[in-house]
């Protein structure tokens, strides 16, 4: 235990009690108005980039943001120390479904529609809601300290960024990688747009398989077959079948294929076809084909020929190929046709049947596969071209599994649907030309892609221009109303943010590729995937030149709840960061996340009481935090006022054992903690820091100065020696020197409590910054591995004479002899060198270290005995306690043990809890057992050495 009160403090010690929320608040203001992270491009230093996954800007700060926020900011201040030229780059996205359907519920509550507002007046309010409530995210991001410079804070639809998309979109377009055509998309009727595969959430439902009867339209086959049976969980889509598909080696209806047969309720003829789609093993072995409402049924009747049949609008209503069932809610007409099913006679049965379901995300409906005129990106030529990189090692994924994910989704990737039927986002660029149909944008609407009006009305004027004067047509241009998914811009984002299309920016120039993407594993191919093939179709440097736009994918788990389920609206179950820092401070939250990692990619769990809002892991955190604070104040009231820079390096000719040892420590855990943080090994980083912070510094090395720091004269009234002053001195540099070490090491992980020390223990002037400072110098030859081997079974035979005299009962003040056996003569030696050490640290009377020979030359004496290893620990208690009392306490402790023992062995012999009770349950058992077993048999070893 760390006690701040051995001497006097000086002026402009730190406060008593450490407040987290003065200090948090205090460095992230100072951070902020110095610049401290604002990099310049023309600066030296190696170049490390970052920039930062953007949130939606109508998001709040979630665990996730909290967990990829430790992890990112951990990366990038470990480089600053590393001397790297360092940009951090933040920027919110302008997440268009979302913003839309938050703006479109405020105007329905005031009694309109956007449709109502227009198209101007709604994008003015869309931009007035930004500016008032879009910053609450950046707002909470900041709470954690990120050190981002948040002067080059991007928004996906500033004028930079919108620029940076239209050329994207042209460029594309120009290489024949963008088209416009009808394919099969997710439509979300609650929103009215299309919606990407990411934007769909499968949800697990009770529903019905209902099995329907399909007659054969010729009437009975040979074998008497007169129909076929098909089932299916969307009744209403077979308004628009245009084919049943069966298996080309399923028996049962080899000699059907080609036969047609006759659509209930409709009467269409559609024919029977064989295609491997179909699993003979599901169901009857018959699907009904819809080419319209299913992607798998598109596929199948793109490889037939089937024709394409809509029976649903965009409102998720029924439309009028629907024929009677016209103007029906999608669910309502459901029910309508199992209805005329059955009452016509083709329904079989109906059976309940539970599975999954698309819903839109954001309109919380289910979405519905239609057919719609979209824009689209061709993906594989560009996924091809991000496949060849990627065998030759770019980018590398950290951990190595994920590249298998991310080749996977590289791998026969379907066309990317664009365009999305909304106003907020980024305005396709593309002109209709209206003039050439009647005044409106229909399927046969010429069009031209263009940078801007101008540039449209030249290339409108040069394809079209002539022919419509002939035939007494001015030119009219509309543009095109949709505008582009999110994912999009993006997907542009690691070079749109530092200033391209403009080549020659010099921000690009100096941080492009970026260094490392920090991100979750759901998004590998909707938005790592999207961002390498843009930046390979873009070239953002110039041809031959690099392009892949970051080296390095570090890819993190998700933060899980108490009971380790995955967080998540719908459950409910979600831990909201901000009250966990208030309650315990930001870097108590950014380290517990960060320690809770075992390894990169790996999920982490984070307990959380939800009746007090308490986190025993956040509060492990706070109190390490607490204990460098009481560390760092001990240091300021023993260092005689003096900084690590007034005392100095300490002198190798004087350094005592224990400072050999906690020096040669202190370098071994600065090349580790390095290696941990350059291969984004955070946790072992985190876990190593804090193990020896902790033990090694606060527990041994502070305890064992504090006789040296605080030496008293020989006699009363004498001074002190220039011997003894001197070594004075070198515990103080050596505290000096291994605290503000520490505290660079930290920085990382713990920020804002790391620069308060920082300051308070080098009296540094508040404008100069530890995150700037340099990572400590390397001291190869403080290294000593034997010398670290030996002192730490030197701290393990101090804590076996601390158990014996808690055995034995002698009170803290109670001196009491200790005697070593060992026949290492290393170890002896280490032993004897930290006499005085071991003295200090066990209260003894004496300490004496003998080679097995020696010590059983020496007469028996009754003593407790235990080994550690190669060594025996002796604690003589002849005089000094009642060894009566002492075979008394002993015995009850073997009575206990055996009672427990006989409950735990009793318990594992029952059959009914050894064979049914959880495996962990009875393992924990058998532990106990094993425990309970050895403290026995300890127990009575102690009687034997104390005699009768």
């Amino acid at each position: 235990m760390i006690e701040a009160s051995a001497a006097p403090s000086p002026d402009g010690a730190l406060p008593k009690t450490y407040d987290p929320a003065a200090t948090e608040a205090r460095w992230q203001a100072a951070w902020e108005e110095a610049g401290a992270f604002h990099p310049d491009p023309g600066a030296g230093g190696e170049p490390f980039a970052v920039v930062i996954p953007p949130p939606n800007v109508t998001g709040s700060l979630h665990m996730g943001h909290g967990f990829e926020t430790a992890l990112i900011d951990t990366i990038v201040r470990f480089q600053r120390l590393q001397g790297r030229n360092v940009l951090c780059l933040p920027g919110t996205d302008h997440a268009s479904i979302a913003v839309q359907t938050i703006l479109e519920k405020q105007i329905k509550a005031e009694g309109g529609s956007k449709d109502d507002l227009g198209r101007d007046a709604f994008l003015e309010r869309a931009w007035a809601w930004k500016g008032e409530s879009g910053g609450t995210i950046v707002g909470q991001l900041r709470r954690l300290g990120y050190s981002v410079d948040w002067r080059r804070e991007r928004f996906t639809l500033d004028p930079g960024l919108s620029a940076a998309v239209v050329e994207a979109f042209v460029r594309l377009h120009e290489q024949g990688l963008i088209y416009r055509g009808e394919y099969l998309v997710n439509w979300c009727p609650a929103s009215g747009s299309a919606v990407s595969d990411l934007e769909v959430e499968m949800k697990e439902l009770d529903g019905h398989l209902w099995h329907f009867r399909y007659p054969l339209s010729g009437g009975a086959a040979a074998d008497g077959t007169d129909h076929l049976v098909v089932a299916t969980t969307r009744p209403e889509t077979l308004l628009g079948d245009t084919g049943v598909a069966v298996h080309p080696t399923d028996p049962r209806y080899a000699a059907l294929v080609g036969q047609t047969i006759t659509l209930p309720l409709v009467g269409r003829q559609i024919p029977i076809v064989a295609d491997e789609h179909v699993d003979p093993a599901f169901g009857t072995g018959c699907v009904k084909v819809t080419p319209a409402h299913d992607p798998n049924d598109f596929a199948i009747g793109s490889r037939h020929g089937l024709p394409l049949i809509t029976v649903m609008a965009k409102d998720g209503s029924m439309n009028a190929a629907a024929g009677r069932f016209a103007g029906l809610d999608r669910f309502e007409a459901r029910k309508a046709v199992v209805a005329a099913m059955e009452a016509e006679g083709f329904l079989v049965k109906v059976e309940p049947h539970r599975h999954s379901v698309p819903f839109s995300d954001r309109g919380k409906v289910p979405v519905e596969p239609l057919l719609s005129t979209q824009w689209f990106v061709r993906a594989e030529p560009l996924a091809a071209r991000c496949r060849e990189a990627l065998n030759g090692g770019a980018p590398r994924f950290v951990p190595e599994r994920w590249e298998k994910v991310y080749r996977d989704w590289l791998t026969d990737i379907r066309d990317w649907c664009i365009s999305r039927q909304l106003w907020w986002g980024h305005r396709i660029p593309a002109w209709f030309v209206v003039s050439e149909t009647g005044g409106v944008i229909t399927e046969a609407t010429p069009y031209v892609v263009a940078r801007d009006a101008a540039q449209a009305a030249a290339k409108a004027e040069a394809a079209h221009g002539a022919a419509s004067r002939a035939a007494g047509r001015a030119l009219q241009l509309e543009q095109d109303p949709d505008v582009l998914d999110t994912w999009f811009s993006s997907g542009l984002w690691p070079f749109s943010t530092l200033g391209w299309p403009e080549t020659e920016a010099a921000d690009l120039a100096r941080w492009y590729p970026t260094s490392v993407l920090v991100t979750g594993f759901d998004i590998i191919f909707f938005w790592v995937a999207r961002m390498t093939m843009l930046a390979g179709a873009m070239q953002p440097l110039g041809a031959g030149k690099a392009w892949m736009p970051f080296a390095d994918v570090m890819i993190h788990g998700l933060v899980r709840d108490e009971n380790n389920r995955k967080m998540s609206k719908s459950a409910g179950n979600g831990i909201d960061p901000l009250p966990l820092i208030e309650r315990y401070g930001a870097d108590a939250l950014r380290f517990a996340l960060v320690r809770e990692v075992a390894g990169a990619g790996q999920d982490i769990r984070l307990d959380y009481d939800r009746n007090d809002g308490s986190s025993a892991t956040v509060e492990a955190a706070r109190n390490f935090a607490n204990k460098l604070w009481n560390a760092t104040r001990f240091a300021l009231m023993n260092l005689g006022g003096e900084t690590p820079a007034s005392l100095g390096a300490p002198d190798p000719a004087h350094l005592q054992l224990a400072d050999r040892w906690i020096l040669s420590r202190l370098e071994r855990v600065k090349r580790e903690t390095a290696e941990r943080y350059a291969s984004y090994g955070l946790g072992e980083a985190a876990k190593g820091l804090y193990e020896f912070a902790w033990n090694e510094v606060c527990d041994w090395t502070i305890e064992l100065l504090k006789r040296r720091l605080n030496p008293r004269p020989a006699a009363e009234g004498e001074p002190l020696t220039a011997e003894v002053l001197a070594d004075q001195r070198v515990a103080r540099q050596v505290l000096a020197k291994v605290l503000a070490e520490l505290l660079v090491l930290l920085h990382p992980l713990m920020p804002h409590l790391s620069e308060e020390l920082w300051h308070g223990l080098t009296g540094t002037p508040e404008g100069t910054f530890l995150a700037l400072q340099p990572w400590p110098a390397a001291d190869s030859a403080a290294l000593d591995q034997a010398l670290e081997a030996s002192f730490a079974e030197l701290i393990e035979a101090t804590r076996v004479v601390r158990n014996l005299r808690a055995v034995a009962g002698l009170k803290p003040s109670q001196g009491a002899p200790v005697l070593f056996i060992t026949g290492r003569q290393e170890l002896a030696a280490v032993l004897r060198e930290g006499s005085d050490d071991i003295t200090t640290l066990t209260k003894a009377e004496s300490v004496t270290v003998l080679d097995p020979a020696a010590a059983a030359a020496r007469p028996a004496a009754r003593a407790l005995a235990a080994v550690s290893g190669e060594l025996q620990v002796l604690l003589p208690l002849e005089g000094l306690v009642d060894l009566d009392a002492l075979r008394a306490r002993l015995e009850k402790d073997i009575a206990k043990a055996t009672k427990e023992i006989s409950g735990l062995a009793g318990r594992l012999a029952n059959p009914n809890f050894a064979g049914k009770a959880p495996p962990e349950v009875v393992a924990e058992c058998q532990a106990n057992l094993a425990e309970a077993e050895a403290q026995a048999a300890l127990a009575r070893q102690r009687l034997v050495d104390l005699g009768d």
